[in-house]
């Protein structure tokens, strides 16, 4: 059985579709991200010729439409070339149909060869011979470009030599022609400014061969640190061997995408050094790298650091992220949606309702805790003989002894009902204001922003706190009383009333804006700078609540003064101590506590308070970010439809991508008619 060749159809010449042929047309690509309904509505939006009852879009409504009407990688030029495509009457004006069809080339994987092809197949009849090949890219080479030998044996191989004929090449054939064309040029470039066949060029002449057949691919960074590839050789002039190397790497990022992604979630610092580089290349069994490639890889993202263990973002800088990263583009751009108002209220509620199913399950985990803490922070240390409890240990014993084990929950029930908001509020506002104050382009956050975003939660969830605090804490200390003066929840916000609920407030703010100013900050830099969390490393359930608890650490013991303060001026409420004057406010508070029972008494309860705010944060903040992950938000259903300008990026992406092999050549495109 003979393979059958494939040959690009021809972009439809019929009459323009109505909307359910031109659905015809779009199904054949079953890896089509833009819908019908959205193609249509671009088409409608810039077509701005009416003939005979069709409508059509000119040549500045295409251009305009798939550059997204912003200042791109697709230049004016090359817009034309596309349009020239889409036209395939001639006609000067894009239908219906010739839109959705040419949105239907650009889906395919191959849509740049075949763009290419048609651009060259200047007669339409689905073969280019070497006269197409070699007058195309001699009018349309830009005058900076290197020369081409059109003789040369390479080229020979592919079209023949026999005199006075001229040997035609199929769309497979030319696509392989394309694909080795740039090959050819570096040797003949190489050839060409090695004049005395030395075997070497400077660098500035490799620089030129580069730029020449590369720059459209290349990062400005690497652009501008070209010559420093010198460096690699002894005698400061380039080899054929290490211009064959660089043009390798250009032409394999993808691969080195793969292979350092690899080696990187291998290594526990995830840095990797020029061997496990090349380790995690044979792993992959589908490209070895040579150790010279290795080599000049190693060179370029390493420039700015001193150590030989290189990091994953290192080794982005080869390329411009649009070139080798389109689908990630695609994807980005393809699940924004128009929430409008009824949406955004709806994505708000999604994450109050996570955040206080988060706050719930870290609230009960660490309940205990926080009651001994409760327990100790408000016994007065006046003489050692006086003291109830002599540490957390003693504390716990002597409550289950006493009380019984499920006095260690008491308060919990208005605990779990007021966590909710408070803890909701907290990750809200947090992640609110850090989206706010992030920087659009590079997406960091500065430190002095990350700490007035923690500073803004916490301040922001004291109007839950400062109720749910006082009713707690005079919950947690009624087994340390007889059984008449015991009260209910609902018994003691009537004794206290709205605004008795609110004493302490001052020292609530004094714990909480501290606290969370300290916590949020260290939990985004420990979870990105010590478990390298990033696109391509989601952080595991033990790294999540790892970091949550080591962040809460320090924001727990720094808040301990201020938590001790709030605790005895809130507990004084409801169960004054005999014999013992009551604090007149903050300020006495500290005083008196300062003045009788010393400085560490600021600190009772600090190891406790530890104990339990530190995991209950990782733990809150890992079942926050767990339940984000399994249950994603998704807009759709907030969403009357995609936007037509996110389409329109989306055909943008498209255009580019179908642009790569032209864009490749290094010529000028649109300057004369096809």
């Amino acid at each position: 059985m003979t393979a059958t060749a494939h040959t690009p159809a021809p972009l439809s010449t019929t009459s323009p579709p109505t909307a359910s042929s031109a659905l015809d047309l779009l199904r054949p690509s079953s890896s089509s991200d833009l819908t019908l309904d959205g193609e249509i509505q671009i088409f409608e939006k810039h077509a701005s010729v009416e003939k005979n009852g069709q409508k059509y879009m000119s040549r500045d409504d295409f251009v305009a439409t798939i550059t997204g009407g912003e200042d791109n990688e697709i230049t004016m030029e090359q817009s034309t070339v596309l349009f020239n495509i889409a036209d395939t009457k001639r006609r000067g004006l894009v239908s219906l149909e010739d839109f959705v069809t040419f949105a239907n080339l650009l889906s395919k994987p191959d849509a740049g060869y075949e763009i290419a092809f048609r651009f060259f197949d200047t007669n339409g009849t689905g073969k280019i011979t070497s006269d197409q090949f070699r007058k195309i890219i001699t009018t349309r080479c830009s005058q900076d470009g290197l020369p081409f030998d059109f003789n040369c044996d390479w080229l020979k191989l592919y079209v023949g030599s026999e005199k006075g004929r001229s040997r035609e090449l199929s769309y497979e054939e030319f696509s392989q022609l394309l694909k080795d064309f740039q090959a050819e040029r570096l040797r003949q470039g190489f050839k060409h400014y090695d004049s005395e066949g030395t075997g070497h060029i400077t660098a500035d002449d490799f620089e030129k061969i580069i730029i020449s057949i590369d720059k459209y691919k290349l990062s400005d960074f690497l652009i501008k640190n070209l010559p420093t590839i010198r460096n690699l050789s002894a005698d400061n002039r380039i080899s054929y061997a290490l211009a064959v190397a660089f043009y390798n790497v250009i032409r394999q990022i993808d691969m080195i995408d793969r292979v350092v992604s690899t080696a990187t979630a291998q290594s526990s610092d995830r840095k990797i050094t020029r061997q496990d580089f090349l380790n995690a290349s044979k792993s992959t069994k589908s490209s070895v790298f040579t150790p010279l490639e290795a080599d000049i890889i190693f060179h370029f993202a390493g420039l700015d650091s001193t150590s030989d263990r290189l990091e994953q973002k290192d080794f982005s800088r080869f390329l411009k992220p649009e070139w080798y990263q389109p689908q990630e583009i695609k994807r980005t751009v393809t699940v924004k949606r128009k929430e409008g108002m009824f949406g955004q209220f709806l994505h708000q509620l999604y994450s109050f309702t996570l955040g206080s199913m988060a706050g719930a399950v870290g609230a009960t985990a660490v309940y205990p805790i926080d009651l001994l803490k409760t327990r100790l922070q408000n016994q007065r240390t006046m003489v050692v003989g006086e003291l109830m409890y002599r540490n957390s240990y003693d504390c716990f014993k002597k409550v289950v002894k006493n009380e019984g084990f499920w006095a260690l929950y008491s308060g919990l029930g208005p605990q779990l009902i007021g966590v909710a908001p408070e803890k909701a509020i907290k990750l809200t506002v947090n992640d609110y204001v850090r989206s706010l104050t992030k920087n659009k382009e590079t997406g960091e956050i500065p430190l002095k922003y990350e700490i007035l975003s923690g500073a803004t939660a916490g301040a922001s969830q004291v109007v839950f706190t400062n109720p749910l605090e006082i009713v707690k804490i005079n919950l947690q200390l009624q087994g340390e009383i007889t059984a008449a003066q015991k009260d209910t929840a609902i018994r003691i916000v009537r004794k206290l009333g709205l605004l008795g609920l609110y004493q302490g407030v001052r020292a609530c703010l004094l714990r909480d804006v501290p606290f969370s100013a300290i916590y949020f900050p260290c939990y985004a830099h420990l979870k990105k700078d010590f478990f390298n969390e990033g696109p391509d490393h989601k952080l595991d359930i033990a790294e999540l609540l790892l970091a949550g608890a080591i962040a809460g650490m320090p924001a727990a013991y720094f808040a301990t003064p201020a938590d001790v303060i709030k605790t005895r001026l809130q507990a004084q409420l409801l169960h004054p101590k005999p014999g013992q004057a009551p604090y007149k406010g903050l300020v006495d508070c500290a005083k008196t506590i300062y003045r009788v029972e010393g400085f560490r008494a600021f600190f009772k309860g600090g190891p406790a308070r530890v104990l339990r705010s530190s995991p209950q944060f990782g733990v809150t903040l890992m079942v926050y970010e767990l339940l984000q992950r399994l249950l994603p938000w998704n807009a759709s259903g907030a969403s009357a439809g995609i936007s037509v300008n996110e389409s329109s990026d989306l055909g943008y992406l498209r255009s580019r991508d179908g642009l790569r092999i032209l864009s490749d050549l290094g010529y000028k495109f649109g300057v004369h008619p096809i």
